[in-house]
């Protein structure tokens, strides 16, 4: 990626505001997404549904998301930001909140395929803004910081809330109360975010100050110029199979195949949320330093083998059940996180980050995000959900030898800072 600011002077304040407000968004991005699959043997016998239709609401939100992070990252390359990322906040806050109504399948599937267009924004244009936000030599530990928010609250402390809560309270209450922290933050960027210097139109500038020429936006095909682009969306879709698999499916083989109560399901399922968080904030932060390629390939095989060994644990012990999880989904995160996040700026022409971003992430996220939860949804149904994650190891070992074909970007590495 081209900057188009200079690093002297950078407004370190603004950086950590905007990436204050953009983690903790992204943050309640996870908990509405992630509820779902914890809260769903609480209320799958009373609606009546099956493995398959799990794999569906997980899948249908994740293909709306892809189609929705790059048109609406393209859109936001064009109009600005606040225009795209403000109204998406507002409009998924209020579709986790209707999920507490739904009647079935239909509603749900109705439901999360409008959350999944309005969450879509928030993956590619905050990464955008976190971009365009963040000194060069802190691209990596910034997008860490904003990506590994969505393992934190979804994945980790979203579990825990739920399953405490249903010992007080009904599930549509739970998918009720995480929906308005949402619109908060939205209220929070109005103030905030800022549309960066190439969004400034000529003849706009100043009293005194001389007219700031428009940026030439790049076509589409030039999109696809960095060999990194077609590569990071080829590999992401791996990593976001693992993890979406992981994500969808762990509940259920925690309670139905291994036994578990619905308290300690939430405890183990937990550690998917805490190791993610730590992989998506530590990982990127060290790519920074030894490289984006180096650090995505040691992910890979990290989580494949921890993954494996997850398989093979019982459930006589809870600590080696979360410990073996924990490491699993910090590898796999980590993957995701560098993928999404400082790969595809690197690869992006100048005012186009959003749109690259968008490109990777919605490539990922239709087959890792919905493809994939299907899929295993139907392994579970006709084989046995213990088998789902042989599917899982598979794609990230795929997902391993795409990335050994990556151009290492990192600026500390090219020494283009």
């Amino acid at each position: 990626m081209q900057t188009d600011k200079k690093t002297e002077g950078w407004d370190t304040s603004y950086e950590w505001k905007i990436i204050l407000i953009l983690s903790l968004t992204f943050g309640l991005v996870g908990l509405d997404r992630f509820i779902l699959p914890v809260l769903f043997p609480a209320f799958m016998d009373e609606l009546g549904l099956t493995y398959e239709d799990l794999g569906n609401l997980v899948g249908i939100l994740a293909v709306f998301w892809g189609i929705s992070a790059f048109a609406m990252g393209f859109l936001s390359d064009r109009v600005g930001r606040r225009k795209v990322l403000i109204p998406a906040v507002i409009i998924f806050s209020l579709m986790s909140a209707l999920s507490g109504m739904a009647g079935g399948l239909v509603g749900l599937l109705i439901i999360r395929a409008i959350m999944g267009l309005a969450e879509g924004p928030v993956a590619s244009t905050g990464v955008a803004v976190a971009v365009e936000a963040s000194h060069p030599k802190r691209r990596g530990m910034n997008n860490g910081i904003f990506q590994c928010m969505i393992s934190l609250f979804g994945n980790a402390i979203g579990p825990i809330i739920a399953t405490q809560l249903l010992l007080v309270t009904d599930w549509r209450t739970v998918f009720m109360l995480v929906g308005i922290p949402g619109l908060i933050m939205a209220a929070a960027m109005f103030f905030v975010i800022r549309e960066p210097a190439h969004h400034v139109a000529a003849g706009k500038a100043a009293p005194g100050e001389p007219a700031a020429a428009p940026v030439v936006r790049p076509s589409i095909p030039d999109l696809f110029k960095h060999r990194n682009v077609p590569l990071a969306m080829f590999t992401l879709m791996c990593a976001m199979g693992g993890v979406f698999v992981m994500g969808a499916m762990m509940p259920n083989y925690l309670t139905d195949y291994l036994q578990l109560s619905l308290q300690d399901m939430g405890i183990v399922t937990a550690a998917i949320g805490f190791g993610g968080c730590i992989g998506q904030f530590a990982m990127p932060t060290l790519s920074d330093f030894i490289g984006r390629k180096v650090t995505i390939l040691i992910s890979y095989i990290l989580a494949a083998v921890f993954t494996y060994l997850f398989t093979q644990a019982g459930a006589e012990s809870l600590s080696t059940l979360f410990w073996l999880l924990f490491f699993a989904a910090l590898f796999n995160f980590s993957a995701l996180a560098i993928l999404a996040g400082p790969v595809a700026a690197e690869a992006a022409p100048l005012g186009m980050v959003a749109s690259v971003a968008g490109l990777v992430i919605g490539a990922g996220e239709i087959f890792g995000g919905g493809v994939a939860p299907v899929i295993a949804g139907q392994i579970a149904g006709s084989s046995g959900i213990q088998h789902v994650f042989t599917f899982a190891i598979a794609s990230l070992i795929v997902g391993f030898f795409i990335a050994l074909f990556l151009k290492e970007t990192a600026p500390r590495k090219t020494g283009l800072e």
